[in-house]
């Protein structure tokens, strides 16, 4: 879903030292989204962290199944509804606009664990598994 609209991601990606994102996607024009994963009511009322993820991203985005209380959802996040065949976004968040240096981390740290991951993948006993 996200290749549709020329984002591509980062699973597991860490902005900040006590946060993990499900997934970091950076777009045409560097725009960077963040999507959280959430699969049922108990997995979204445990989720405490996802407000810290605001300041890392331009827009946030729950990615829930069909059968998902969306209602739960705050109104300003987005919304994509996925099933194993893809996904759809039905509600596009508003825009919040990093600053510059943030932009520029966090451009630089998903580009920097993007390349360690395929490193690691390609040399699994190399420097890069260490990290």
């Amino acid at each position: 879903m996200l290749a549709s609209h020329d984002f591509w991601g980062l699973e597991e990606f860490v902005p900040a030292r006590g946060l993990r994102m499900d997934v970091m996607a950076v777009g045409p024009k560097g725009e960077l989204w963040c999507i959280e994963c959430k699969s049922s009511r108990a997995d979204y009322m445990t989720d405490s962290k996802w407000q810290g993820y605001l300041e890392f991203c331009d827009r946030f985005f729950w990615a829930v199944g069909p059968d998902f209380p969306v209602e739960l959802l705050p109104d300003e996040t987005g919304l994509i509804l996925a099933d194993a065949w893809g996904g759809e976004i039905v509600r596009m968040p508003g825009e919040t606009r990093l600053a510059g240096a943030r932009r520029k981390a966090m451009t630089q740290k998903l580009a920097r664990d993007t390349a360690r991951r395929l490193t690691a993948m390609r040399d699994p006993g190399g420097p890069a598994a260490l990290f």
